[in-house]
């Protein structure tokens, strides 16, 4: 707060600067700040950004050290018990050991010991840094997915099969993004349910002369094929309602994470998921049939694709998750999935414009990865559509197969069909 010349208060005036960067000007010029925590006793004490090279003399370890908000000229070798850093420290000797074992495998030997070496060698040391710098890219991208996500779940990143980093061009979205020539029509109509669990007329569903979707724990009970209508913004039902399920969002924390069999990035759940519960939805940008297969065209030579046709009824639009997306961006092919999609009217009643919505097909493990079939196929007795969800991936390419570039399907399980399309 400011004051003017006459000693009055005058207008707030926003730091530019974190309160962590404050804290090291502090120490920088010996300054004591109560309000910054910045103390005699922790005055010396500066943050460790990385470590990035190490080495063993007369018993003694030292590690060179990267300080926070300094050039890498300003680096310094510290004894270990002068470091406080214990999680950098951990993570230091896990990168280091992982790397000797991997060096230690294309050599082509069978038992190699992992203990550190005495001092490192130039391309190990730089291997530390790239590795050191990775992990904070893809830290920083971890913060800017939980600052934009609008759900309860949380997201964690993880790396420790090479050294990729973000996306370079992925933006994070919590609903369809719409393209052009897209209208999206929001329903001006709800239910006037009291009890829309046990409403006599079937709620939303009923109105569209459909079954109710849910059992009371909100799980799935409809088999693939039939459209769910959720209660919407004019149902007097409030968010309690059991029939508002895919609305509320994610629920369950995930991780980005990067496969060790080369397919990528995939997810995984860090928590158990019930069968028939809902686990996402295939969020991405909107964009006509016509836009689709020009950009279906330059996805097929680029060997990966992100479209998702929505022809519930007609195929008219498709989903793009290459750009904008959610997590389900990341979630890997397989010819055994353990997730199933399922088509979702809430707010918008336009059957040419659900939404896609996964839900498990089974009960799925913590730590198990989060899998879908890209060319799944309805069991056409008794359900509406046996259209429902079979192309993903393939809007937009040639008509013609001979045209179509077949994609090798890398899931393998002992049911593959070999390749996704």
């Amino acid at each position: 707060m400011a004051e003017n010349s006459n000693g009055a208060l005058g207008c707030m005036v926003r730091c530019l600067l974190s309160e962590s960067e404050l804290q090291e000007l502090c120490r920088v010029e010996q300054l004591c700040c109560a309000e910054l925590g910045v103390t005699r006793k922790n005055i010396s004490d500066f943050e460790v950004e990385y470590l990035w090279n190490y080495k063993k003399m007369q018993d003694q370890e030292l590690y060179l050290v990267k300080w926070k908000y300094y050039p890498d000229s300003e680096s310094t070798w510290e004894p270990r018990h002068h470091l406080k850093c214990n999680n950098l420290l951990k993570q230091f000797h896990l990168d280091l050991e992982r790397e000797l074992l991997r060096r230690a495998k294309a050599a082509g030997i069978k038992k190699a010991a992992a203990r550190c070496p005495r001092r490192l060698d130039q391309s190990l040391s730089h291997y530390l840094v790239l590795k050191a710098k990775q992990r904070k890219r893809l830290r920083q991208w971890e913060q800017q997915l939980n600052a934009k996500r609008s759900h309860h779940g949380l997201i964690l990143v993880a790396n420790e099969v090479d050294l990729e980093g973000p996306p370079l061009d992925f933006v994070y979205i919590n609903e369809y993004r719409v393209g052009d020539g897209v209208a999206i029509n929001q329903s001006s109509v709800g239910c006037k349910c009291r009890d829309c669990f046990s409403d006599e007329g079937g709620c939303c569903p009923g109105a569209f002369q459909h079954k109710k979707a849910y059992n009371n724990e909100g799980q799935v009970k409809v088999k693939p094929g039939f459209p769910i209508y959720e209660c919407n913004s004019h149902c007097r039902c409030g968010p309690s309602c059991p029939n508002r399920v895919v609305q509320k969002g994610i629920q369950y924390k995930f991780c980005i994470f990067r496969t060790s069999d080369r397919r990528g990035w995939g997810v995984r759940t860090l928590e158990k998921i019930r069968k028939n519960s809902f686990v996402m939805e295939y969020v991405g940008e909107i964009i006509t049939s016509e836009e689709a297969e020009r950009r279906g065209q330059v996805y097929d030579r680029q060997g990966a694709t992100y479209l998702f046709d929505l022809d519930y009824v007609e195929d008219v639009y498709t989903v793009d998750a290459a750009r904008y997306g959610n997590i389900s961006h990341f979630v890997n092919h397989s010819c055994k999935p353990n997730l199933q999609v399922y088509n979702i009217f809430i707010d918008n009643l336009d059957e040419r414009l659900p939404r896609i919505a996964f839900f498990a097909t089974r009960t799925i493990r913590t730590g198990e990865e989060l899998t879908f079939d890209y060319n799944m196929q309805v069991d056409p007795v008794d359900v509406e559509s046996s259209k429902m969800d079979s192309n993903f991936g393939l809007a937009g390419l040639p008509a013609s197969p001979k045209k179509r570039v077949r994609m090798e399907c890398k899931c393998g399980e002992s049911s593959c069909r070999k390749y996704l399309f």
